[in-house]
């Protein structure tokens, strides 16, 4: 079934944005159960900079797999094809996602969160080449819309589900002992605001690698690129760099996770981070090597690879490493009442995450792709600041001015979708835009970390240490006007 068939064109787009809606729901997990989750897998007397700060280790471990993946994965795409390594991706996150809820320590969680994010970040590039290359150009804007909305749709679910399952112990509790579990289960998945159950149901979307295989076709300009023989440059050994960039990322992971000397922490930290780089982009530079492609062609796609990362960077920087932190901070300020401080949270995040990602898509292709990601830095900035610095009650205007950052901060997840595989040719598309949107989650998990360190330092103050996160902004003020503007223009083949 080739890309000119209009139910091709559809499957492609559903199977998408399911596997986008779930990766969302997988993102919010998480932060909607770290805070009870990690003071049950810690012990009672745990203090809340130690909950803190193995909230941003976990945060991060998540982010360094979504970028390892994001890169393995995409080159999956590129070399087997995008429908393949998309059902193997989605099947990776659901499984392990799901055995967090199994999970008898914190390190454990951090673990399977990171194979579970291999998958996830994976899926997310598998799934922007396959929709750009089977719909036409004109729908890019409204399709990189949707992408973005499917995602936050996804997190704001999870919020849902979880005030669903929360609001009603009791209530729960008999349901499931109705079922015909044990009672020792009944107790351990209802206990600490149900947290155990909410990982379980991670696993859902391994229900969906059965739709992908069944009926979303395979991209035709793929198809065209392995007629052509390009496919075949592709070479397994070279993932041994993506496995000792990987390696790297989770030596960072270990510079922060315990108390050590900054002189030990930031030249090792800056060391590791070059090997992760180095590490990430020999695929793609061993690719050009063996397909005789020119110095200059090379040369380009690397550069626009590492400037896709630090667009992608900060945008993720300024969400794991500030407006996650908005539900623990609601959990903190309601101190852990049942009244769903944290849910109503998220969920008013993500309401103003749907609405942001169709508007950051559509601002782009309206106004150009530069002048729409200043706009939208320079929102972000406000509204967070707005937010955590003027708010001292979980109360409306802590929902409203909430709505409003994420509907800011997330509107770079319509951007993105929608400017990075424009930077991109047919025959690495998936792993270029994988590395760039995906290894800004390095970035970002190393912000996350001096979260974790500034919430502990600080006392266990989210809105002090999330407020001085979000000037990571300005740094994307500075680096736009690097990126080449690409509205109007064809995707490239």
């Amino acid at each position: 079934m080739g890309q000119s068939d209009g139910r091709g064109r559809w499957m492609a787009l559903t199977a998408a944005l399911l596997g986008w809606m779930f990766d969302g729901l997988e993102m919010g997990l998480f932060p909607l159960v770290a805070r009870p989750a990690l003071r049950d897998l810690l012990g009672a007397d745990v203090t809340e900079g130690q909950v803190g700060r193995w909230f941003a280790v976990a945060t991060a471990g998540f982010l360094v797999g979504a970028a390892t993946g994001g890169v393995l994965f995409g080159w999956l795409g590129d070399r087997l094809g995008r429908v393949r390594a998309m059902t193997l991706s989605v099947l990776t996150y659901a499984i392990f996602s799901g055995l967090c809820g199994v999970a008898t320590s914190a390190s454990q969680v951090v673990a399977l969160r990171f194979v579970a994010a291999l998958g996830m970040g994976g899926e997310w590039s598998l799934g922007v080449a396959l929709v750009m290359e089977v719909w036409p150009d004109g729908s890019r804007a409204f399709l990189a819309g949707l992408i973005g909305a499917a995602a936050n749709f996804g997190y704001m679910l999870i919020a849902v589900i979880g005030l669903a399952l929360t609001r009603n112990p009791e209530g729960l509790h008999s349901f499931l002992s109705s079922s015909g579990l044990p009672e020792t289960w009944v107790d351990s998945l209802t206990a600490h605001a149900a947290w155990r159950l909410l990982m379980l149901l991670g696993a859902t979307p391994a229900l969906l690698t059965f739709f992908i295989r069944l009926f979303v076709p395979e991209s035709e300009r793929w198809q065209r690129e392995k007629s052509q023989g390009s496919t075949r440059h592709w070479a397994t050994g070279d993932l041994a760099g993506v496995c000792v960039g990987a390696v790297a990322a989770v030596f960072i992971l270990w510079l922060w996770a315990e108390d050590r000397s900054a002189a030990i922490r930031i030249p090792g930290t800056l060391a590791a981070l070059c090997v992760v780089t180095g590490g990430y982009l020999y695929p793609v530079a061993r690719f050009f090597k063996r397909s005789a492609g020119s110095v200059g062609d090379s040369q380009v796609a690397l550069g626009r690879m590492l400037l896709g990362a630090s667009l992608s960077g900060v945008a993720l920087l300024g969400t794991w490493a500030a407006v996650q932190m908005a539900p623990a901070w609601a959990d903190q300020l309601a101190r852990g009442s049942n009244w769903g401080a944290k849910e109503y949270t998220q969920f008013s995040s993500a309401m103003g995450a749907v609405f942001g990602s169709f508007a950051g898509a559509l601002l782009g292709d309206l106004v150009g792709r530069r002048f729409a990601y200043l706009f939208l830095c320079i929102g972000s900035l406000a509204t967070s600041a707005l937010f955590f610095l003027t708010n001292t009650a979980v109360d409306l205007r802590f929902l409203v001015t909430m709505f409003m950052t994420g509907a800011f901060t997330a509107a770079f997840y319509g951007w993105l979708p929608l400017y990075l595989p424009e930077l991109f040719r047919t025959s690495v598309r998936a792993t270029g835009q994988g590395f760039s949107f995906n290894f800004g989650r390095v970035i970002a998990a190393i912000g996350v970390l001096q979260a974790g360190a500034l919430i502990e330092q600080f006392q266990g103050s989210y809105p002090r240490a999330c407020s001085l996160m979000c000037l990571i902004y300005l740094v994307g003020i500075a680096i736009i006007f690097l990126a080449p503007e690409t509205r109007g223009q064809p995707l490239p083949d």
